[in-house]
């Protein structure tokens, strides 16, 4: 009889693999960082890299070690590495490649103290063994997932996010938890459900929703009666309790041992599962229900270190992001450039958490201690779509399979337009909204590829994007503008000469930058008309608002440099507090300035 072996996956092979792809990714991101300088090297005996290409050597900080590879070097610093042509060399013999060994080889390169290294180490392996489970699974072309449904590309990406290189740190899942929880699993997932008194819970709620609407419509009665009988059996009300969902992990690892004093004092009753099955999204604590798609997703506290947070959810917190969540849907329902790109939010509608009076005595904001039991709804996209649409994550445009197929190219070419054409239509979308939301209203957004959905329209082109994640990562940058008192706390004192970094980091250097060259890479779309076609869309944006052209002259997107903001020195630097998202721009890590790749194309020069 056969069994499970839950680590199939970590096999010579695959691990070898693994390396080798996070080692490419080490070298890139850390060069175009300017934490590693490669100095250019004479091509190795017979060695032929791909047109463009040349050869670079970077040497460890005790110089014994020195690692060599291809590469072409592209706009914005970067570094397209040929995988397959790194080696790695210690006195004249040839070693083989470890991520770990390269973070150790550059420790004092990277800037990583006492502290922070060993805990940066465990997230690189972790990351790998994440990579050798996505090789293990049957492989899929990125032309097969071109087509595929909604849940079935989210669990397919396999890069994460395309800068950070420890991005799939997740410590505190055990190997089981992995298989169980991981997006990448695809496994469904039913949600424990706790009682909480509501002398210690508060719950608010958009202006049109209830909680007992909200927990009648997710629940249903039968479950609802259910819980009930579980309170009435142990002589409790559970009108006296708020609902809250919680992630499986998250009671069995932490509440049922860390809130063991409020589960005894009855402060908190366990009811068991939810009646749902329930996806978890790239994001790892968001669930998609896959019983009932038109439910909220659910957004649950789970304490597990991941990509340089803790990725608990604050009592405190929650409480003002149904308002933040309305005032941003009234703010882009009444605005005409807003309307004409089709641009829409899933709303946070409502927002559950328990306070620990012990702990909150004992801890300030900041605690994760703070952080264990809380939870949100948000609106699923599924009812807003018009037939014959579909929806795919952002992240999908950088995804590349195991034989460089690039899903963004699959679909250019399924769509049947010219590739300059099908990008239009997408940046029309995607970056037309995020101008005028900086240029008209001093509001950015964290617009990266996991937290923006597209939907596509019968042509596989896009047609409209969804913005979600909202009360946490949106700013507004402004000391002036008015914002309704519970709205307050998304305001933020942004420097003015870094207010444009909302733009040039997160949208150009940390996105746009790898879908060009993943689609000139794949013989797609040349670098030139792909910066050639987003300054086109960024220049008749600013020509539609000739009211904003004082601001369009103060932000200049057309600058010849904008500031290198550098998102691994913030995890290398502190890999369990990155940013205060109070004070996001306190934090940047600023080494010197990148040739803006718009430029060149600015109207009227």
């Amino acid at each position: 009889m056969s069994t499970f072996d839950p680590v199939a996956h970590l096999t010579p092979a695959h691990w070898a693999r693994a390396n080798r792809l996070l080692v490419r990714k080490a070298l890139a991101e850390f060069a175009h960082e300017r934490l590693l300088t490669p100095r250019p090297v004479a091509a190795p005996a017979g060695a032929a890299p791909a047109a463009g290409a040349r050869w670079y050597a970077v040497a460890s900080d005790d110089g014994a070690v020195t690692y060599r590879f291809a590469a072409r070097v592209r706009a914005l610093e970067h570094w397209q590495i040929d995988a397959a042509s790194i080696t790695r060399h210690r006195d004249g013999g040839e070693l083989p490649l470890d991520a770990v060994d390269l973070v150790l080889d550059l420790r004092a390169s990277l800037g990583l103290s006492d502290r922070v290294l060993p805990v940066y180490l465990e997230e690189i392996t972790s990351t790998l063994a994440g990579i050798a489970y996505k090789l293990d699974r049957p492989p899929v072309t990125a032309k097969e997932l071109a087509v595929a449904d909604f849940q079935t590309i989210e669990t397919s990406m396999t890069e994460g996010h395309p800068c950070f290189v420890a991005n799939n740190g997740r410590l505190g899942f055990g190997i089981d938890e992995y298989h169980r929880y991981a997006p990448e699993a695809g496994r469904p997932v039913r949600l424990v459900w706790l009682a909480a008194h509501r002398d210690h819970a508060s719950f608010s709620a958009a202006a049109d929703l209830d909680y007992d609407t909200l927990v009648a419509g997710e629940l249903g009665a039968e479950t609802l009666d259910r819980f009930a009988a579980v309170m009435a059996g142990l002589g409790l009300d559970l009108a006296d309790y708020l609902l809250i969902p919680v992630h499986p992990w998250q009671w069995r690892h932490k509440l049922s041992v860390t809130f063991a004093g409020e589960v005894a004092r009855r402060r908190l009753v366990h009811l068991g599962p939810g009646p749902d099955e329930h996806l978890a999204q790239q994001s790892i604590r968001t669930f998609f229900n896959l019983t009932e798609p038109r439910r909220h997703y659910v957004k649950t506290a789970l304490s597990v270190l991941n990509m340089g947070f803790m990725r608990g959810l604050s009592a405190a917190y929650m409480e003002a992001t149904p308002a933040i969540n309305d005032w941003l849907a009234d703010l882009v329902a009444g605005d005409e450039v807003f309307a004409a790109t089709g641009i829409s939010i899933i709303r946070e509608r409502a927002a559950v958490g328990y306070r620990h009076p012990q702990y909150e005595a004992a801890t300030d904001r900041y605690s994760p201690y703070r952080k264990m039991l809380a939870a949100l709804w948000r609106e699923s996209p599924v009812p807003s779509l018009a037939p014959g649409r579909r929806l795919a994550t952002m992240a999908a445009l950088l995804h590349v399979d195991r034989d460089g197929g690039s899903l963004a190219a699959a679909l250019i070419d399924r769509s049947g337009l010219a590739p300059e054409v099908w990008l239009r239509r997408y940046l029309d979308a995607y970056l037309t909204p995020l101008l005028h939301a900086f240029y008209a209203y001093d509001l950015a957004f964290m617009p990266h590829g996991e937290n923006v959905i597209m939907v596509l329209d019968e042509r596989d082109t896009v047609e409209r994007v969804i913005f979600k994640d909202i009360a946490e990562e949106i700013v507004v940058m402004s000391a002036d503008r008015p914002l309704p008192p519970a709205v307050e706390r998304i305001r933020a004192d942004v420097p003015e000469e870094m207010k444009l970094l909302s733009i040039f980091t997160d949208v150009v250097d940390c996105f746009l930058r790898h879908l060009a060259a993943i689609l000139d890479e794949v013989g797609t779309l040349g670098e030139e008309s792909f910066w050639r076609t987003v300054a086109a869309c960024a220049a008749d944006y600013l020509a539609s608002v000739p009211h904003l052209a004082e601001r369009a002259r103060r932000y200049d997107l057309f600058a010849p440099e904008f500031a290198l903001s550098c998102l691994n020195r913030l995890q290398l630097r502190d890999n369990q507090q990155m940013v205060d998202l109070a004070d996001p721009s306190a934090a940047l890590q600023l080494v010197g300035t990148l040739a803006n790749p718009l430029a060149p194309y600015a109207p009227g020069r």
